[in-house]
């Protein structure tokens, strides 16, 4: 899974910064995917009058998910086997907890997913424009270092944490599970999550998004969505950008989109230029209609 990629790293640390609060928040230090930390469920209330089976106090439910977790396999490919089960199934208890929290306060997650520079964080900000006033929106930027991603979305008008993963190459379930309890997203709110650049380990982690948003842009060629098939079968609607670009890079884009067909013949396609605005209203319509499908938004409760 991610032996080589640096998740594994036991002196890797993840840290997260809220830019309005201030100061770097460690969230894993030398874990390998969050194996021996511990689970923390959201520390926010209720107050909407819907009934869910999730568990949200403030008091943080401490469970040590350690080698009862990993089923004893002898033999080194064994060992690896029991390990990626362990992983991922800790990742989806806890992926299921943002989830009933996210619906029930009809917040609405979408998972931004993409190989690095195809214009994730450009559409972000474009988004907060295009969106101002109609949907409040927070974002949870994930990257390896640095906190410019995070200080443009803030600077765009959205409220914004940054993970930061180290050599860490994808966001999981327990880190946006401590970064919701610092935003504290409004009812009714769009969360826009931007993970690490990469097309592969993402598709495999469960967020608790409501959806995977996979964006691909004309520079990148025609055919990503054939290199990397789990990735955008994964995706329940994919974003091809940098349409302002495609008369100068050959870009195919009807060659495209049949290769996204291929992979993923359900896959809602949206072209647009983050850039210049070209596109942006099939974009945030397909955001009003993700919205309007919410039964507490539909409901005006």
């Amino acid at each position: 899974m991610c032996g080589t990629c640096g998740c594994s790293d036991p002196d890797n640390a993840v840290t997260m910064t809220d830019l309005e609060k201030g100061g770097k928040e460690v969230l894993r230090q030398g874990t390998g995917h969050g194996l021996t930390s511990h689970d923390h469920s959201h520390g926010h209330d209720h107050n909407h009058g819907h009934d869910h089976s999730h568990d949200h106090h403030h008091s943080h439910d401490h469970h040590h998910d350690h080698d009862d977790d990993l089923p004893h396999v002898h033999g080194p490919q064994g060992e690896v086997i029991a390990l990626e089960t362990a992983v991922l199934a800790k990742n989806d208890r806890l992926a299921a907890r943002n989830r009933g929290w996210f619906e029930g306060r009809g917040v609405l997650a979408l998972n931004l997913v993409s190989s690095p520079g195809s214009g994730k964080t450009t559409l972000l900000e474009r988004t907060i424009a295009e969106l101002d006033g109609k949907i409040e929106v927070a974002v949870i930027e994930g990257d390896q270092m640095t906190l410019s991603d995070a200080e443009r979305i803030r600077a765009a008008g959205a409220r914004a944490v940054q993970i930061n993963t180290g050599s860490g190459c994808h966001l999981e379930a327990d880190m946006i599970a401590r970064a919701v309890e610092s935003l504290n997203p409004r009812p009714e709110s769009l969360l826009l999550i931007e993970n690490v650049g990469n097309l592969v380990c993402p598709a495999m982690f469960d967020l608790g998004e409501h959806m995977k948003v996979a964006v691909i842009s004309t520079t990148e060629g025609e055919d990503k969505p054939l290199k990397y098939p789990h990735m955008f079968r994964a995706a329940g609607a994919v974003v091809i950008n940098k349409m302002d670009l495609a008369p100068h890079v050959d870009f195919d884009r009807a060659r495209c989109e049949a290769n996204i067909r291929e992979v993923n013949p359900d896959a809602e396609i949206i072209a647009l230029s983050a850039r210049t605005g070209e596109g942006m209203e099939q974009w945030t319509a397909f955001l009003e209609r993700q919205r309007a499908a919410s039964p507490l938004w539909r409901d005006g409760t």
